[in-house]
């Protein structure tokens, strides 16, 4: 783990001039979207803008504040650099020709969780500070608080693996189109979490409280039914599609009193392809991943709903 964050930390206003070359140098492709898209300091090949503003940024308040906590929740990373040494060993040999990235660890303001760009992969620890963190209350208006619930240690690993699945490893085909396409392709990122990440509680890898993978489980009967009834696994109405797909508190249309689960197509997905890998345990996970016929997974799953 390459500890941005501690440089950035550590840099006096008078030194900033310095720094930046060094950084640029040293963090390359990093840095280059580091300054001008997730702390928003100016074009890196303007440098005494960029200087002007880094030397500004570093005496802030706010600023500080940051730098304080992250360095109190990470005066070390020894545990994540264990857990993502053994996620990407899976991942190696999962995939064997991906070349592990860098792995560089900042904060900027709450503008980029785990960003990924050319050979690194960036991990945004003010956002993984811990639900009870005094910073998220106050950014209810962008960082709705059933998100930041999640932005704690504990899931580093597993938005660092997913998010290297989803955009380069496993993107999602754009001939995609229909519910049954999207639930069958979340499934398969959620089954190559479970590969990759065996010991991750499902609660983690699909981002549910407890209270929420209960409900999925005990009403999952029921929610198959309602896809059904509804005639959503062909639908390719793009806008009603997401609501099973996207980020939430809850699914509006099930459940009383708000106690539904949110991503019921992602949840279904999941279940889809998990029990096709039971089915047929000849396959393996990269024939899963290059089988792009969402209906013939859903067929030879055997999934009813239970």
């Amino acid at each position: 783990m390459e500890r941005f964050d501690q440089a950035l930390s550590k840099v006096r206003p008078e030194e900033v001039s310095e720094a930046n070359a060094r950084w640029s140098s040293t963090y390359g492709a990093f840095y280059a979207d580091y300054i001008p898209f997730m702390l928003e300091a100016g074009d890196p090949q303007e440098a005494r803008t960029v200087e002007k503003n880094l030397a500004y940024i570093v005496q802030q308040k706010d600023f500080l504040a940051l730098q304080a906590a992250v360095a109190k929740v990470y005066p070390d990373m020894a545990q994540q650099e264990k857990e993502l040494t053994q996620a990407f060993k899976y991942v190696k040999y999962y995939f064997p020709n991906y070349s592990i990235p860098r792995f560089i660890s900042f904060f900027s303001g709450f503008s980029v969780q785990v960003p990924i760009g050319e050979g690194y992969v960036g991990i945004g620890l003010d956002m993984f500070l811990g639900a009870d963190s005094e910073f998220y209350p106050a950014l209810v208006k962008t960082i709705p608080r059933y998100l930041s619930k999640r932005f704690a240690p504990a899931y580093i690993t597993p938005r660092v693996v997913e998010s290297v699945l989803r955009q380069e490893l496993l993107p999602q085909a754009e001939t995609d189109n229909n519910t049954l396409q999207h639930m069958v392709y979340e499934g398969k990122v959620l089954l190559a979490l479970d590969s990759i990440l065996p010991h991750t509680p499902d609660t983690v890898k699909i981002g549910y409280s407890g209270a929420q993978m209960k409900w999925a489980k005990a009403y999952q009967p029921e929610i198959w039914a309602w896809f059904l009834q509804e005639d959503l696994l062909y639908s390719t109405d793009y806008l009603r599609m997401q609501r099973y797909f996207t980020e939430g508190p809850f699914t509006a249309e099930l459940g009383e009193n708000n106690e539904s689960a949110p991503k019921l197509g992602t949840y279904l997905g999941w279940q889809i392809v998990r029990q096709y890998m039971q089915q047929n345990p000849e396959i393996s996970l990269a024939e899963l991943l290059d089988n792009s016929d969402a209906q013939d997974i859903l067929s030879k799953s055997k999934f009813k709903g239970k």
